[in-house]
């Protein structure tokens, strides 16, 4: 029987790392959730995973890209919420969780949309997930929501972990982070404080269903 080598991992606490460890021992396909408020810093978490634990054995699935098109958002009066749970296409995402969950060894390819920021729409089939791909990672606002078709996204997940920050950080990073894709100082607080923040009391009352709580900086 061939070892596995276990993962070098990025900065995470014991807990952390062994849960991760544990989590890839059987060698099968599993999925991992990362979840927190904007800003919390998921997506960098994510990709230095993917870099530790290998991009031949891991890929990294963000719920961003099932984001709704902005000219959809405008249609139905929600572009002032971007980032709402009701400005996601949840069923399309629990979908494909569903399908990454099935794929099969000696199956197909699994194509994923991705949400690309200096546009602010998601591009289709951007994100390729091999049959052989061990760990997919996928990480969003919403995962453990529980309204509608975002209910059923937590069944589909192996484990998730939430994703801790001190808010101060958080808010200034997201403030940042809005003045990088065009807004001014401004606009970017008002857009946190408007936004944001609603959403990311919603997710905080999350926290308590998720099987890990990752402190991270």
């Amino acid at each position: 029987m061939t070892t596995i080598p276990a993962p070098q991992l990025p900065s995470l606490d014991a807990d952390s790392a062994a849960r991760l460890r544990a989590l890839m021992a059987s060698g099968r396909r599993k999925l991992l959730g990362l979840v927190g408020a904007p800003g919390a810093g998921k997506s960098t978490l994510a990709a230095a995973l993917l870099r530790s634990v290998g991009a031949g054995r891991a890929q990294v699935v963000p719920m961003d890209g099932f984001h709704l098109a902005n000219v959809e958002l405008q249609r139905l009066g929600r572009a002032a919420r971007k980032g709402a749970p009701d400005t996601f296409d949840s069923a399309g995402y629990v979908a494909l969780l569903q399908r990454l969950r099935e794929q099969r060894p000696d199956g197909d390819i699994v194509y994923a949309p991705e949400f690309r920021r200096e546009i602010e729409e998601p591009i289709a089939s951007a994100i390729a997930v091999l049959p052989s791909t061990q760990l997919v990672i996928t990480e969003g606002n919403y995962l453990l929501h529980d309204a509608g078709p975002w209910a059923a996204a937590a069944a589909m997940l192996d484990e998730v972990w939430y994703v801790d920050i001190d808010d101060a950080v958080r808010e200034e990073r997201l403030v940042r982070r809005h003045q990088q894709f065009g807004r001014s100082a401004e606009e970017a607080r008002a857009w946190v404080a408007s936004t944001d923040a609603p959403n990311a009391r919603l997710i905080a009352a999350t926290r308590m269903r998720a099987h890990h709580v990752l402190p991270w900086s």
